[in-house]
């Protein structure tokens, strides 16, 4: 399964076809940006699912002066009701919403709930960074896990404490400070390169060159491009036709591991200097065999357990590989042929940057 996932990360990397990347790919206008919103609330309707009350007092709370807003007192009454839980209530607001347009909410459970599957959210405010209201959500909640309980055996598929609703939010107030128009614009690179930047900059002045008869890129650093909008053109197909242009992004080279999953991912530009390498396996069994120790008959002798404890050591012969790789291909290759399962690759590659021979980064998560 490895040698045909590395063969595969191998062949993708190299492929032609993807030698070209639109810049709408790889960068950004600064300051177009999603806003997060946040918000707490309550879910009515469920089929006795929801919060416990004794155990969740904030979902009582909240359930009293929701009523006593509506005008019905509650205060000295204990309330048994299982059909309301509390929920967190979060969305993103997309740059340059206006008010009236809608946006999807996911909504999830603070308390003891099991499912929130039925419900529907209440009337929640939604508030930003700045604890102003910018956004109000309510409505039927689409949620996809289910739990099934009986006295010997629960079934769960999913998580049934979670869900959305698609366009539940109704946006009331605009982000402040969203210029639509501006003379200047600054592209920031999702993956910030040096040489990158310069290609980015290279293909818009060439570009705008012919078009607008003028340069109007500029790197700030490795990370921005600076644009000058030409007086004759608009920001938004300003942007459209900048953004597919076409280069190709540099990656450094850098390998990531993910010890918990066994995942290795080897970037284009990794090269190992010729190195050779042997790696093998340490088995080592301890077998546990007690046996009854029976006293002679008629003595005044107990029946023991007597431990027998029996160890072996097995250590597989592994041939010693020279490895040595000038491309991405020739070293998954060569990693290939030692027949190595993803441990013992994370293993040798972190013993071959302790040797110096591993001309990369290496990245463990």
């Amino acid at each position: 399964m490895f040698r045909f996932i590395a063969f595969f990360i191998a062949a993708f990397l190299i492929s032609p076809s993807i030698a070209a990347t639109r810049i709408k790919d790889v960068a950004a206008v600064q300051g177009v940006r999603d806003n997060q919103l946040i918000g707490y609330g309550l879910v009515m309707g469920l089929q006795g699912t929801g919060d416990t009350l004794r155990n969740s007092q904030f979902t009582e709370q909240s359930l009293q002066s929701m009523l006593d807003r509506m005008g019905v007192n509650v205060r000295d009454l204990n309330l048994r009701t299982r059909n309301v839980a509390a929920v967190i209530v979060t969305a993103d607001l997309p740059p340059f919403v206006g008010t009236g347009s809608r946006i999807d909410v996911t909504v999830t459970s603070m308390g003891d709930a099991t499912s929130l599957k039925g419900g529907t959210l209440m009337l929640t405010a939604l508030q930003g960074g700045d604890g102003q209201v910018y956004a109000v959500a309510q409505g039927g909640i689409a949620v996809s896990g289910f739990s099934a309980q009986g006295q010997a055996e629960t079934l769960t598929s999913g998580v049934a404490t979670a869900g959305r609703i698609p366009n539940g939010a109704l946006i009331e107030k605009e982000v402040a400070g969203s210029a639509r128009e501006s003379s200047s614009m600054t592209l920031e690179l999702k993956n910030p390169d040096y040489k990158t930047a310069t290609l980015i900059t290279d293909a818009i002045n060439a570009y705008s060159q012919q078009r607008y008869g003028m340069r109007v890129a500029s790197p700030r650093d490795f990370r921005s491009v600076v644009l000058k909008r030409p007086n004759n053109v608009g920001s938004t197909r300003f942007i459209a036709e900048l953004g597919d242009l076409r280069v190709q992004p540099d990656t450094p080279a850098r390998i990531v591991v993910d010890q918990r999953t066994g995942t290795v991912v080897i970037g284009k530009n990794v090269q190992i200097s010729t190195v050779a390498i042997t790696h093998g396996n340490l088995t080592i069994r301890v077998t546990e065999s007690p046996v009854v120790s029976q006293p002679d008959p008629f003595s005044d002798g107990n029946s023991v357990v007597v431990p027998r404890t029996t160890i072996t050591a097995t250590e597989e012969r592994v041939p010693l590989a020279i490895v040595g790789g000038s491309d991405l291909q020739t070293l998954v290759k060569g990693l290939n042929q030692m027949g190595l399962k993803p441990t013992d690759v994370i293993a040798i590659l972190q013993a071959v940057k302790t040797a110096g021979s591993l001309q990369a980064e290496l990245v463990i998560q």
